[in-house]
This record gives C-alpha cells, structure tokens and sequence, in this order.
C-alpha cells in the first residue's frame, strides 16, 4: 500500500497536479508561532531540536557589519556607562550598524561555585548553598540522571531570583521550592522559549528554604544554577543609537555576556532578552542571529535609544543593526484571506507537506447557521480584521469571496480561515509561518483552524460555549474570528506574544484565555452589550516565552504594513 501511495503521489506531480499527503497523527507546533488552547502542554525538548537547524542557518547568512565600535570605559573601570542614562554615544545613526566591543567586570557579588557533591537528592541531604548566610549569590552546575533531583540549601533575604539554563544539554528543567516544613513555596515549570526556567520569589528573611532541579518528562543533562538574593554588583554596558520612526532594529551579542537589553527614549525597557530565538523569522529576514542573546525592536519615533549588555564576565561582542521596513523597498502588502478551502505546504510549521483543508461553509452548521448567515459572519469577520490592521492605504486587504485568488503572486501574504487539526496535522487552534519585525518575507501563510472554535460548547475555545438566546451569534463570531485572524497578522508582521493573564487585553495575547480573545465582556455571553474591544496595544511580553519589558504591537503592525 505504501508503495501504491508513493507511485500515486509521484504520478500528481509528473502531471502537474498538487500531492496532497495524509499523516496518522498530528504533530505539535511550536507555541512561539501558534495560538494554543494550553500553552503549557508543549514537550520543550522536542521543540528546541527542531529550532536548532534553523537558527544555525540564520548565523551563516546574517552578514558582520563592517563598522566595529570599542567601548571606551576601561576594561578595569565600572560605573560610566551602566544605564540608559549614561549610554556611551557613538555614531550609529550614520553607519546604521556596527558590532560594539567591550568587556564587562565580574560581579564580586556572584561566586561561580563548581559542582555539589551528590547525594542531594532531598531536603536532608541538600547542598548548603550559603546563599542568604555567608554569601549573596552563587552560580553552579549539576546534572539531572534518570529518576535523579538536585536540591539546594539557602537562606531567605527577601526577593531571591533562581534560574536555571541548559546549553548544549537535552535536560528540560523544572524548579520547585520549599520551606522547611517541606511546604512548595513556589514552582516554574520553564519557558516556552526554551528548557530553562527562572522564578523570582520573596523568601521570608532568616528562614531555612530548599531549591528543588528535575527535569520533565524524564529528560536528563546539564545545567547551570544561580541563586541570588537582592540586587547584586554586575557590570553593565549601555550603548546610544539614534532611530528613525519605523527603523527595525536587531540585536545579538556573542562572548561573556548573556543578557541583551533595549531601552527607549524615556529610558523604559522595551525588550530584555537572555535567548536566541531568531528561528522564528522568515529567511528574507536581515536581522541578526545566533547569539547568547538576541533581540529586535520597531522605533515609534526619532530619537535616541539604547542596547546594552549585562550578565557575563569578560569580551563581548554586540552586533546592532538598524533597517526600513520590508514594504518600504518591497512595494505594498496584500493579505489575502482564503475561506474556500486549500492545498497549504504545511512544512513550514513542522507538517509533512501539503494538505487540503475544508472551506469556511462546511462549519456552519456547527454554529447552527445556514449559508447567508454564513456570509454575514464572513462581512462581520473581515471587518473585524480591518479594523484590528487599522492601516488603510498601507495593506490591501482582499478575500476569496470577493476577490480573484492572488495567492502566489508577489507580495501576497494569505490566511487560511477553514480546516481541522486532522486536515492539517497541525495540533492548533491559528498558527503564523514566521515572527517578521519589519515584515521583510511578503509571501508567507497563516492559518486559523475551525474544527476547536465549532466543537461542542464546554471547551475554552469553542465559540459554541459562549452563546446564548441573546446573543448576536453574527457578531460574535465575526469579532471573535477576526480577533484570531488578526493575531496571526500580527506574527506576520512583527509581533511576538504578550500577557494574557494581565489586566490589559491585548491582540496579541498568548493563548490560554480564550475569553479574553474572545472580546466576551463581564456576563460570560458572547455577543451582549458588555463585549470588548481588541486591539493591538503596549502590553509586557508573556513571561514563559523569556523577553521581558513592554512590547508595542501597534506599532509593529503599523509599520509591518508600511510603505511609507
């Protein structure tokens, strides 16, 4: 049957026609790129792998600049330019790239401590850190075996941050701790960004705590520790860059340190990151890769900002570039939603090839509609979209209802509204191809699956679940639709995922608060006076996908859609 199955496949493609696979199982996406019921229920390991081969592709092709900036404080000397206040000017906004050199001063604060001894596999036998006694910090390693745990003895002192990283290692990290009764204090699982984890938790001063390392799902390896106590005494370098509104900068730092920080003109922290997730974008993509820590940024204004670096002892080398965005040189976007079904190449989100999804129509009757409600939910939903996108003039927005299809044409982008997880062997609700700050891959796909968002009411992300007799069912599923959708035009124009468990909704949250996205207001009932309104917006990034500081979706959609 297998070899009737590839002869009839390779007999499609012989006659010009799409091969359109089939899998038994789906696979899990990377929840970086996707909107996920449960975020948290992603195997870690097996989704950094498949990052690996993709950011090693972005370090050979991302070029150095050619300018080369050396610090001018002393090797020898801290304090003269370790905040945003204190940036050491230079002369990027002529150059718009340049690699800054430099070295950073070891904090006398923070020993490296080698390895404990084993057995430490419990509160009795733990390894006495001295952490909140006879010292402020340590950094250590350890190794996680089968069945094996690690723990650690500190003293409280208050706000106390424990973290743990993982290069080059399969180990997935989990971190709990205790008191001395043996009470769990506070527990982190790790990010969805990586196999680390990192919690900060308020320690009662004087009282005993232990420092709990495992690993999930039986994964073993490496690790490296760091439990500190306070505020401690590293060096910091921060480096000025004039931006122009719109400029995308990219950031990536190699050698000693291992945290990359942007600051705005107030001096606010708009990006701080400690990972390298530069897989995400598409391969059209200038901006940098492949180091400790990279980042980027959209500039919502002229002015001066600043990068810097922290969390490390010795060289770095810190590669900052500045470009226009894509649609500026490429010609305007256009996004092309396609609710009639199609043949999408889903190995670019991990699939195995080409798939045919179900058109809109055939989940109508999911929501109990007949087909010319159908066609208002479709006016309702991309309406919805317009005005979640908000740049007219600078994006076209067609559909396959009122439009000849452009897919594969240049500068066509499309979303895919229709299809089930079964269709596309793709284990989500939406899912974008690429993160583009800056928009520069003009021809990409993006997904929104309706099998989960027409099950049975009683889920989280079944629409059925939030109707009601008063609802205006149209509406509802118009905003809510066009809320996803958006939120995968989001990724496709710059945008990563920012807190959705916080007081602030924004269209970018990360899924797990279906409600939320949902725009269903205080009662519980879609469709009802109290619904909300959702808009791209400043909001935190999401915590467990390791960036910190403030993200500016609006600002990344605008000027992702920009030609001017």
């Amino acid at each position: 049957m297998r070899l009737q199955a590839a002869i009839a496949a390779t007999a499609l493609v012989l006659s010009g026609q799409t091969a359109v696979h089939a899998a038994p199982e789906p696979i899990q996406p990377d929840p970086v790129l996707a909107y996920l019921e449960d975020p948290g229920g992603v195997d870690l390991a097996k989704v950094v792998r498949s990052r690996e081969a993709r950011t090693r592709a972005r370090v050979l092709t991302t070029p150095r600049p050619g300018h080369t900036h050396g610090e001018r404080e002393p090797a020898s000397v801290r304090g003269r330019n370790d905040s945003p206040w204190t940036a050491e000017r230079t002369d990027f906004g002529r150059h718009r790239a340049a690699v800054f050199t430099g070295s950073l001063l070891a904090d006398p604060t923070m020993p490296v401590v080698g390895e404990f001894a084993e057995p430490n596999d419990s509160a009795q036998t733990a390894s006495d850190t001295g952490v909140g006694t006879t010292r402020r910090a340590i950094r250590t390693t350890g190794a996680i075996t089968a069945q094996d745990q690690d723990f650690y003895r500190l003293r409280g002192a208050g706000l106390t941050t424990v973290g743990t990283i993982t290069p080059g290692s399969d180990l997935d990290t989990a971190l709990t701790v205790f008191d001395a009764a043996g009470v769990e204090v506070a527990t982190a699982d790790n990010t969805i960004a990586s196999t680390d984890a990192r919690l900060d938790v308020e320690l009662t001063a004087g009282a005993d705590y232990f420092v709990r390392v495992t690993g999930v799902a039986a994964t073993e390896g490496t690790y490296e520790l760091t439990l500190a106590a306070g505020e401690g005494q590293g060096d910091r370098d921060f480096f000025a860059v004039d931006l122009k509104a719109g400029d995308v900068l990219g950031a990536s730092v190699t050698g000693a340190a291992r945290k990359l920080v942007v600051h705005d003109t107030a001096g606010r922290l708009v990006v701080g990151s400690q990972q390298d997730l530069s897989f995400a974008l598409p391969p059209q993509s200038p901006l940098p890769g492949g180091g400790n820590a990279v980042a980027d940024y959209v500039a919502p204004r002229d002015g001066r900002y600043s990068v810097g670096v922290e969390d490390g002892t010795g060289r770095y080398d810190l590669t900052v570039q500045a470009f226009r965005p894509g649609s500026e040189k490429a010609g305007p976007q256009t996004v092309f939603v396609d609710f009639d079904g199609a043949v999408v190449d889903t190995t670019p989100f991990g699939g195995d090839g080409n798939r045919r999804l179900s058109p809109f129509s055939s989940f109508l009757r999911n929501w109990g509609l007949s087909e010319q409600d159908g066609d208002a939910v479709l006016s309702a939903t991309l309406a919805t979209i317009r005005e979640n996108l908000a740049v007219p003039g600078n994006v076209r927005l067609l559909n396959s209802r009122d439009h000849a299809d452009l897919w594969g044409r240049k500068n066509v982008s499309r979303l895919v509204v229709g299809g089930t997880i079964a269709e596309s062997g793709i284990q989500t609700v939406g899912i974008a191809q690429t993160i583009d700050p800056g928009n520069f891959g003009h021809e990409e796909t993006a997904m929104l699956l309706l099998d989960r968002l027409s099950g049975p009411a009683g889920t989280s992300v079944s629409l059925n679940t939030y109707l009601a007799p008063q609802s205006d069912k149209i509406a509802f599923l118009g905003r809510a639709l066009g809320n996803v959708a958006a939120h995968e035009l989001g990724h496709l124009s710059g945008s990563w995922h920012q807190h959705q468990f916080n007081a602030h909704d924004t269209l970018m949250d990360q899924g797990g608060n279906a409600r939320a996205m949902f725009a269903v207001g205080a009662d519980g009932i879609g469709g009802t006076a109290d619904d909300t309104d959702m808009d791209f917006g400043e909001d935190e990034y999401v915590p467990n996908e390791g960036f910190t500081g403030v993200e500016d979706t609006a600002t990344r959609t605008k000027w992702g859609y920009s030609r001017r």
